[in-house]
Parts: structure tokens; sequence; C-alpha cells
């Protein structure tokens, strides 16, 4: 029982650790072109980040409200589906971002070859 809880501790640690990189992928794919929960679920798991519908959706609407992406419903045959796409200041802070991660990034693993 301890080790689960000690794993439960580390999970969320790592996802509150990781919540601007998870952003950022967010984001990046937003614009791209329209995306949806579950798909961004499955390419953030094929990532390495294992986040679930009860943390994806609030990030989404984070995102948002604070004008990053904007989202769309539509019909899909009997149900409805929602999708983000990235607005133009959505687009505007990933590039700042980039720029940032590019920087941080490259003094991180710098003489790492």
């Amino acid at each position: 029982m301890a080790y689960k809880r000690a794993a439960s501790a580390a999970g969320e640690e790592d996802r509150d650790f990781y919540g601007g990189l998870i952003r950022l992928h967010i984001l990046h794919h937003a614009a791209q072109g329209p995306v949806f929960g579950l798909w961004l679920i499955e390419e953030l798991r094929r990532h390495g980040y294992s986040i679930g519908p009860g943390t994806l959706y609030p990030i989404l609407h984070s995102l948002e409200r604070r004008g990053f992406v904007r989202s769309r419903s539509s019909r899909e045959g009997r149900s409805t589906r929602r999708t983000y796409s990235a607005t133009a200041k959505g687009r505007r802070i990933l590039e700042r971002s980039k720029a940032k991660v590019r920087e941080l990034f490259g003094e991180i693993f710098e003489g790492d070859q």
C-alpha cells in the first residue's frame, strides 16, 4: 500500500513538473490543425506522458480561457466531437516558447555528445 501511495505521489509530482511541456505539446499540435481530446491523450502517451481526461480537459479549458486555443463542436454520426485549434495568440506564444525551449535545451545538453 505504501508503494502505491509513493508511486501515485511520484506520478503527480512528474505531471506537475512536466505541465509546461504538456501544454506546449498540446499547443504545437493544435497549431498544426484541429485536435480532439482522445487523440491528444494517445499522442501524449506515445511520448511518455500518462494523463487522462481529468487532467487533459482542464488544461484545454485553461488554454481556451487564455485565448491560446479555440474549440468547435461538430457532429460525428450520433455523437458530438469538440476539436481545438490554436489561435493567432496561441501561435505567437508557441513561437516565443520554442525559442526559449531551444535555448534551454541547448544549454542543458551542451557537451553531452
